[in-house]
């Protein structure tokens, strides 16, 4: 497999989100990862959504590109395999990521005794060491009260697991600069992040923290509306919504000419003394603006509007749901160099992403599907571990590994 990092071998320990969107990423840059599982497969094995078939979508999404070996992690034998996979030789090998926290065997203290510049990057749910998911985390630090309808006082939970989905990214920065700290300097790192502090920092990056501390109004749910500018969704003649976002001056300035309201503002204007150029402006009034558009938008289908809104450069979107964006939308479609139409086995075939990342001087790499479980596992025995067949085979009879075509010859009990 080509790629940015081809050569580069990182090994996988892991479950939920975080570290299996971080392995890969990997891959799809190129780099060889290993995810090793507990024979019938780890917590996310069968993790919803589920194709037909009932195999995982969820599983397929997150290991694209991967090799898979399973291994009965209670053994002794079972252990010393994994400690060999990833303290084994090389230059571009020795990377390790997991948010399994097993202390002792699987510890970076005791896997650095086998290869001391052994690269370890652990995710944790918080830094005291206890169990956290993007959905206990999100409610901890406040952001269900700030999302739902204005007026709402339930909070809700988001559906998309955004903490997890930056942690991942940040176990690949974290991975990768510890990577280029070694090819320097020759020495490893056990490099630690927390779940709850990723999250916990984005909001002190987005001024959040600040804005708590220092302001006496909490700041309050406000709908689909953009906070701090204006963005907000209206439902037009045909009964489809659209949101609509005046962020930036020429944003703004294209709605106003788009919906001929440029009387209806400058009145808004002089009526409160401001100047709606400025975009705490906007926000400050964003009712009274969207009591003038709605009318507009109310009366208009989306077909009648939505070529001119394309041609002015206007920041806008439909509303759809995902099955309504995969038939509307050439951007989750093969019209999109980035997917492929990929025959998964055991699930069917549907548009794969590859990476979306293109450099200059590599070429994107074809989609890849995910591994069957423990589908790499005589391979990674041989060329990784070093094994001779013989004792692959006694290892398969033992139950120590699991292979899908060794289960699929292995005599009934």
């Amino acid at each position: 497999m080509s790629g940015i990092l081809n050569g580069m071998r990182v090994v996988e320990g892991s479950a939920f989100v975080a570290v299996p969107l971080a392995g890969m990423t990997l891959a799809q840059m190129g780099a060889e990862v290993i995810r090793f599982d507990r024979i019938g497969g780890g917590l996310d094995a069968g993790r919803l959504p589920v194709a037909p078939s009932g195999q995982s979508l969820f599983w397929a999404g997150m290991n694209k590109g991967k090799k898979s070996i399973a291994v009965d992690m209670r053994s002794d034998r079972g252990r010393e395999l994994i400690t060999q996979i990833i303290t084994a030789p090389g230059e571009d090998a020795g990377l390790f990521l997991t948010n399994l926290r097993v202390r002792g065997w699987m510890d970076h203290e005791t896997l650095s005794q086998y290869r001391k510049d052994l690269i370890m990057v652990t995710l944790t749910g918080d830094r005291h060491g206890r169990p956290q998911v993007d959905y206990t985390v999100n409610p901890a630090l406040g952001i269900p009260h700030i999302t739902g309808p204005q007026g709402s006082a339930d909070p809700v939970a988001n559906a998309l697991p955004a903490w997890d989905l930056i942690a991942g990214n940040l176990c690949v920065s974290s991975l990768l600069a510890a990577e280029r700290h070694r090819l320097r300097h020759g020495v490893g790192q056990d490099v630690e992040l927390a779940l709850k502090d990723v999250a916990a920092a984005t909001l002190g990056h987005l001024g959040m923290i600040g804005d708590a501390v220092m302001n006496a109004d909490e700041r309050g749910k406000a709908g689909n509306a953009l906070y701090g500018a204006y963005g907000q969704d209206f439902v037009c003649a045909d009964g489809k919504r659209v949101m609509i976002i005046g962020l930036t001056d020429r944003q703004w300035r294209g709605i106003v000419k788009a919906t001929g309201t440029q009387a209806q503002m400058q009145d808004l204007s002089t009526r409160h003394g401001v100047n709606l150029m400025d975009e705490g402006t906007r926000w400050s009034l964003r009712d009274d603006i969207t009591a003038i558009l709605k009318p507009w938008f109310a009366a208009r289908r989306v077909a009648e509007f939505a070529e001119d809104f394309n041609a002015a450069g206007l920041t806008w979107s439909e509303f759809r749901t995902t099955r309504q964006a995969l038939s509307h939308d050439p951007d989750l479609s093969t019209e999109n160099p980035m997917f492929d139409m990929l025959q998964q086995p055991g699930l069917g075939t549907f548009p794969v992403p590859q990476s979306p990342v293109q450099y200059s001087q590599m070429p994107r790499q074809a989609a890849q599907p995910a591994p069957a479980l423990g589908m790499h596992t005589e391979e990674i025995l041989g060329d990784v571990v070093g094994l001779p067949d013989r004792e692959i085979s006694k290892l398969f009879d033992l139950g120590v590994v699991e292979s899908p075509a060794f289960s699929a010859v292995r005599p009934a009990a």
